[in-house]
Formats: structure tokens, sequence, C-alpha cells
């Protein structure tokens, strides 16, 4: 398995695992059924750092829409090297430093590590694009 392979599973589960701590205050606070049961205006809401949880969880799925495909391009196509092995940790690591900060509530490091994350996807498209 390539470098980058091994750090885009960890990222896939990483991403995976983000859902069960929300998941888990909404069956807290709406017990089983209620977590069961379709979104309603009348549900009762979820504590605000699982409200952030989430919105951090839709936010790895929509940056791992587009750092997936270009990690799995640059195995595919035999482009891998220091370089984006090193990408996609840098990756890894913001990405799941980002959940943690955005579900603290820390908003100046929750950026620096959304960019972090950007910036790893960003070295991948170069290399696939001969920038790099």
């Amino acid at each position: 398995m390539s470098r980058e392979l091994f750090w885009l599973a960890l990222s896939l589960g990483a991403t995976a695992l983000f859902a069960f701590p929300y998941v888990l205050n909404r069956i807290a606070v709406r017990g089983i059924g209620g977590m069961l049961a379709n979104p309603s205006p009348n549900d009762t809401p979820l504590a605000a750092w699982a409200q952030r949880a989430q919105r951090a969880h839709a936010n790895g799925i929509e940056n791992l829409a587009v750092f997936a495909p270009a990690a799995l391009a640059v195995h595919i196509i035999g482009r891998g090297d220091a370089l984006t092995a090193g990408a996609c940790a840098v990756y890894f690591f913001a990405r799941t430093g980002h959940y943690v900060v955005y579900t603290a509530g820390v908003p100046g490091l929750r950026t620096l590590a959304f960019f972090g994350g950007w910036g790893a996807t960003v070295v991948l498209v170069a290399r696939l694009l001969g920038l790099a």
C-alpha cells in the first residue's frame, strides 16, 4: 500500500467516526426513538458542541470529496513521492484537528486547520497537473 493510500484510508476512517459523538448526543437528548425519527422543527435541539460537531463532520465530507480522488489519482498514475505522502499526512492531521477544534468551539484554530487540509489537497492537485 502506498503512503498516499495509507493516509487516505486513515482520513476515510476518521471522517466516518466523526458522526458518532453528535449521534450519541442526539440519543441523550431525544432518546432512541427521536434519534431514529425524521428531523422535525419541534425537535429538542442538540447541545451546542454537538451542533458544531455535526457541521465539522459535514465540512469534512465536503473536503474529502476533493482530497480522496486527488490522492487516488496520484497513486494510480504513480506520481507519489515524499511530497505527496507528506501532503496526505498533513491532510489527515489537519482535518482531525479541524474536527476537534470546531467541536470545541475554537474559531481561529479551526480556520488554520481548514487551510492546512486545503493546502494539502492543493499540493496533490498541483502534482497531478505537473506543477509540483
